[in-house]
């Protein structure tokens, strides 16, 4: 009783240590995993994570225990629950991560398993003699004997998404040898620095936030213009149309000042400047026309030489 008792002590201790050393912590989902899946994880972040296992019971306990001096780690009770473990870092939360659930093996399919997704069975020739073709038949998928053996002749999805594999589905892809499982640690909840979110936050590129970030700048702008309410998005828009204004009331006025001088002579004479640019594209298309005679010249007298020898 006693050996339990100090081992209970040395793993609060232990867990406590952790909290207070390291600022990021994972809350991963090890079902299924193996313990040498586990001894490949722990190798590859050696250094810079380390990975702490316990029961949920124990750890419910302890973590209650510190509450009065680490009261931001109540956040992940809710989620110490089925079989899980922790992770702890001072690395980035994105390189952590990869490593984490990168580690995955795939397994056979079990009767009562769910499948994850979409479970397939591919056009092939199985190898299998004829004499299957029924087992293939009861589950519909579409057979024809190729060469003495069975060929499937057309991709058939045996188990949708989210449900259950059958016993019968799960004799087929043993029997075709595919396994559509995969098994790894799972990132159920990710707890930094006081904050507690889904690992689906760490996906967010930088790219993404600037984009958001500029069209909600945008959509700030667009509704300070409409209801004429001054924020900073939108002053330099409110300038610009501030001083377009101011333009069109000096040229109405005939209130000339030098910066605007060169947009009035514009409006006065526009067929000076309208002028200009065919007078740009006439030089062009007359340069062009001498080379093209230069090049007419050329392709006749190569012509001509065209049938004669240096001897003829």
């Amino acid at each position: 009783m006693g050996g339990v008792r100090e081992k209970k002590a040395e793993y609060f201790a232990k867990l406590r240590e952790y909290l207070e050393e390291y600022k990021s912590l994972f809350v991963v989902g090890v079902d299924n995993v193996s313990s040498q899946q586990m001894h490949e994880v722990r190798k590859e972040l050696r250094g810079r994570a380390v990975v702490l296992m316990g029961k949920n019971t124990m750890v419910r306990r302890a973590i209650r225990g510190f509450l009065s001096d680490l009261p931001d780690f109540e956040k992940l009770l809710p989620f110490v629950k089925g079989n899980v473990g922790f992770v702890f870092t001072n690395e980035p939360l994105t390189e952590i991560k990869n490593v984490i659930v990168s580690n995955r093996v795939a397994a056979p399919a079990r009767a009562g398993a769910v499948a994850p997704e979409d479970i397939w069975v591919r056009a092939v020739n199985t190898g299998m003699e004829p004499g299957k073709t029924s087992f293939f038949q009861a589950l519909g998928v579409p057979t024809k004997i190729a060469r003495g053996t069975i060929e499937i002749v057309s991709d058939v999805k045996v188990v949708d998404a989210g449900n259950k594999v059958g016993q019968s589905e799960a004799s087929l892809l043993n029997l075709l040898n595919i396994s559509p499982f995969t098994f790894g640690l799972t990132v159920v909840q990710v707890y930094d620095n006081g904050q507690v979110f889904p690992s689906s936050i760490l996906d967010i590129t930088d790219e993404e936030l600037v984009s958001h970030f500029v069209s909600a700048v945008s959509t700030i702008a667009s509704i300070s213009l409409a209801i004429g309410y001054p924020t900073l998005p939108s002053v330099g828009h409110t300038l610009i149309n501030n001083y377009k204004d101011l333009l069109a009331v000096a040229i109405v006025a005939s209130y000339h000042y030098p910066e605007i001088e060169d947009l009035v002579d514009r409006i006065e004479n526009p067929e000076k400047y309208a002028a200009a640019a065919p007078a740009a594209s006439s030089a062009a298309s007359g340069d062009a026309a001498p080379a093209e005679e230069a090049a007419a010249e050329e392709e006749e007298e190569s012509d001509d030489d065209m049938g004669f020898g240096l001897f003829d």
